[in-house]
């Protein structure tokens, strides 16, 4: 078949299959952009980090001044577009509102990503220094994307929250969506294949590890059977959780009570209250119990000691 016959096919194609099409609309926002967007981002977020030339201290403000105007001008350009695309009243306006909104927060995203940071390096024995964890830890850049977009989210901004989201998805293989709601010291370990549903609320001092999903039970439909925007389908963690590898958790109304361990490959559909655990036991439906001190467990035992 030659160029001008495939060109053919093509064109007739966007005509017959017009719903995969973005003709005549809206500008959408541009990945290129976006992409240079989260990576603007991450160096003022973490200045000094991400750079071939060192940062020095006396170069600071201006170094910030000419970041912050760089994103400032590509964030509000990305927002129109996305609030055009929504059909919002004055886009323009609206962009700039969400922008300062967004780069106002840097500061706190900044304390909570401290915190993040920290319990990455008091999480894994692993680790040798807290640089270590911002250069070559995926977490690090799949939960500030997140925290940012998470503003966006919040915002009511189309489309820019997902795409911040994704970089960071294709990048390292976990998929946070920006509506999930995330406390601080949040930690995930080998951040590899980790899935976090729009509705998952997760407390402080919380532990995932790698291939953990926290995903819908099911979903309410409309009339033509269609799922439903907006409801509740995530679980929440509570403070100081820890879910092992391939764990998954479903449902909006299924919580993980505080000071809780969910165990690996462990799938989990109900409720567990504070300070319990959650295991398979042989061929066994997952064991929910409360946890156990290691001096209970050694008494129980005691008897099969020889």
């Amino acid at each position: 078949m030659s160029l001008d016959e495939v060109k053919a096919k093509l064109l007739a194609s966007y005509e017959a299959d017009g719903g995969i099409n973005h003709l005549d609309g809206t500008n959408l926002p541009s990945q290129e952009s976006v992409d240079a967007l989260a990576r603007d981002l991450m160096h003022l977020l973490f200045p000094g980090y991400f750079s071939a030339i060192g940062t020095k201290r006396s170069d600071l403000p201006a170094w910030v001044d000419r970041m912050l105007h760089q994103v400032d001008t590509r964030l509000a350009a990305e927002l129109e577009k996305c609030l055009r695309f929504a059909k919002r009243p004055e886009p323009e306006n609206q962009a700039r509102t969400a922008a300062t909104a967004l780069l106002s927060q840097l500061p706190e995203l900044r304390r909570l990503l401290q915190t993040d940071v920290t319990a990455a390096y008091h999480g894994d024995p692993a680790a040798l220094s807290v640089e270590e964890i911002i250069l070559a830890y995926p977490c690090v850049l799949v939960i500030a994307l997140q925290r940012v977009a998470h503003i966006l989210y919040n915002e009511k901004v189309p489309l820019l929250p997902r795409m911040l989201t994704e970089y960071a998805h294709e990048r390292t293989g976990t998929d946070i969506h920006p509506g999930a709601k995330i406390g601080p010291s949040f930690f995930i370990d080998h951040c590899t294949g980790v899935v976090i549903g729009e509705t998952a609320t997760i407390g402080a001092h919380v532990k995932l590890y790698q291939g953990v999903t926290l995903g819908a039970k099911s979903f309410v439909t409309d009339d033509q059977g269609h799922p439903v925007k907006g409801v509740r389908r995530h679980p929440t963690l509570e403070d100081n959780v820890i879910v092992y590898p391939g764990a998954t958790i479903l449902g909006g109304d299924t919580v993980i009570g505080k000071d809780s361990v969910v165990g690996g490959n462990v799938w989990v559909m109900q409720s567990m209250p504070p300070n319990s655990i959650a295991y398979y036991q042989g061929d066994q439906a997952s064991i929910i119990r409360p946890r156990k001190k290691k001096e209970e467990l050694l008494a129980e035992f005691a008897d099969w000691v020889i």
